[in-house]
């Protein structure tokens, strides 16, 4: 497995090895030793998944408080730009972010801690999105970033992207409580 850094110090990107034959492909997707080795010695206790057509946009989203996720994304049909934004008041990075395409082709790994708000928009007919959590999903923990935000300035790689009602209401980024610290 190759681990690359990404400019924000605590987001990576894991690129586990593929082995290919006549028949297809086979990889290791989650190594616990290997993560822990690198500082992510972390139980994950949910796995989602989603599929959704060209130019959904999904997020910013986040957890805060005890429901505070970490998590490991890979697309495992189509491709995505995925998006992790530093949210910890303190940190050098804050208000920064890593964006990076995830594949079928590429199986690459976005590793995004607690404190990174997190998003994707799909670049592909279809996509499938894995991710595993640290952490259970709470409603009431959760948070949104609106993600069309001006002082964010990110470049989904989409144009009109379609977008939940509820991701529209989200508040700016000026506006998100300080769940975090650095």
């Amino acid at each position: 497995m190759n681990i690359q850094e990404t400019r924000i110090k605590d987001v990576l990107i894991f690129t586990p090895s593929v082995f290919n034959d006549d028949r297809g492909y086979f990889l290791e997707s989650f190594r616990k030793k290997l993560f822990a080795e690198r500082g992510i010695d972390l139980d994950f206790v949910q796995d989602n998944i989603s599929r959704s057509k060209k130019n959904t946009l999904r997020g910013l989203h986040y957890q805060a408080g005890e429901y505070a996720q970490g998590k490991l994304c890979q697309v495992v049909y189509g491709r995505v730009l995925d998006v992790a934004v530093d949210i910890r008041f303190g940190s050098p990075t804050f208000g920064k972010y890593v964006a990076t395409e995830l594949s079928e082709d590429n199986h690459d790994q976005l590793w995004i801690p607690p404190g990174f708000a997190h998003g994707f928009s799909v670049l592909s007919d279809t996509a499938i999105f894995h991710y595993k959590c640290t952490n259970y999903y709470d409603k009431s923990s959760e948070r949104a970033i609106l993600f069309s935000d001006k002082d964010l300035n990110i470049d989904w790689n989409i144009t009109e992207p379609l977008v939940s009602p509820k991701d529209l209401e989200a508040k700016l980024f000026r506006d998100i409580e300080r769940d975090f610290s650095y």
